[in-house]
């Protein structure tokens, strides 16, 4: 078994604790500090991709308002494993209706995953929202906004979150090799981008993963442990199709597919990304567009249970239809 100094522990391990360790999401950060400094909080709602920051940022107001007592004064529900209306008619009215430990007026209920509330129960809790204002706030967090009641998100403040740009993945790499004594290479830089494409839960599992096979982490480990085809390759499929070249391109596609143990909706949606990286002698700008449009319809058949094989045969030659 592996030393612990030898991997990358948790994600827990590089968790902000303050609103200056934050990265990314500087005009959020920026107007939730104001609000969290005149100890005159609204109720929040949190949405956005996973892996940016939501529950980080939720837990970072109640450290700053709590201080070391935040446990005692924050109670914090996974929605999409308790959803029912009696966890908002229980769990929540009970620790609402009490006051808080300390200088703070409210308490801070978090309800990670919202969504996943079902619709009486998110009735249920605007009501709970409403009576319970005097001693405690809610923040919630969901991935989209638009499966959240209306009258809910009229009573909170909403911030919507993006995903991680290169720049400040960049500055998480870095905090994390200076810690754990690893290297990584310009090109594993451009892969663990790649590979996260901004979701920086994703990012520090990649590199846990790497971290445990060697110190030394480049392109070929990070595509090997994230479990994507290179960008490369795909390209090269692309090409190939976009060229009438059918055969050659199915032949490096499923070698693609069975070196990295892809499934047909994964390599779909690499397609999808790389399609506006196809040479101007390839494709024109109106037959990409054509190109993203089959991505889309045989995705579909795929959801809904086709063969992955015969509907990417059938991609790629309707590709080079398109192409020709």
């Amino acid at each position: 078994m592996q030393d612990k100094s030898d991997l990358i522990i948790w994600t827990e391990k590089y968790r902000p604790k303050k609103f200056s360790e934050m990265i990314g999401q500087k005009e959020i950060v920026a107007r939730v500090k104001a609000l969290i400094e005149k100890k005159n909080m609204t109720h929040l709602m949190f949405a956005g991709p996973a892996g940016t920051g939501k529950t980080t940022l939720a837990l970072v107001i109640a450290r700053e308002l709590f201080g070391q007592e935040y446990m005692d004064n924050l109670l914090e529900l996974n929605a999409s494993d308790e959803r029912g209306i009696d966890v908002v008619r229980v769990k929540v009215k009970d620790f609402a209706r009490t006051k808080a430990i300390g200088n703070v007026p409210f308490k801070i209920i978090y309800l990670d995953e919202c969504d996943a509330l079902t619709k009486e129960a998110q009735q249920a809790l605007r009501r709970t929202m409403e009576n319970y204002t005097q001693t405690c706030r809610f923040i919630l967090s969901c991935n989209y906004s638009s499966k959240i009641i209306d009258p809910i998100q009229s009573r909170c403040a909403v911030f919507r979150f993006k995903l991680l740009d290169k720049d400040n993945t960049k500055k998480i790499i870095e905090r994390i090799i200076k810690k754990e004594n690893v290297e990584v290479t310009k090109d594993g830089f451009e892969a663990l981008y790649d590979a996260s494409n901004g979701d920086l839960r994703r990012l520090e599992n990649i590199m846990q993963g790497c971290a445990a096979v060697s110190k030394k982490i480049d392109e070929d480990l990070v595509f090997q442990v994230a479990s994507v085809a290179k960008p490369k390759e795909i390209l090269e499929v692309l090409e190939s199709a976009a060229k009438g070249n059918f055969l050659e391109a199915k032949k490096l596609l499923f070698k693609t597919m069975l070196e990295h143990g892809l499934a047909g909706t994964d390599i779909i949606k690499q397609i999808q990304e790389k399609v506006w990286d196809l040479k101007q002698e390839f494709t024109d700008d109106k037959q990409k567009l054509e190109i993203i449009k089959l991505c889309g319809d045989m995705e579909f058949r795929l959801v809904e249970g086709s063969d992955e094989y015969i509907q990417l045969e059938a991609l790629l030659a309707k590709i080079g239809a398109v192409c020709k």
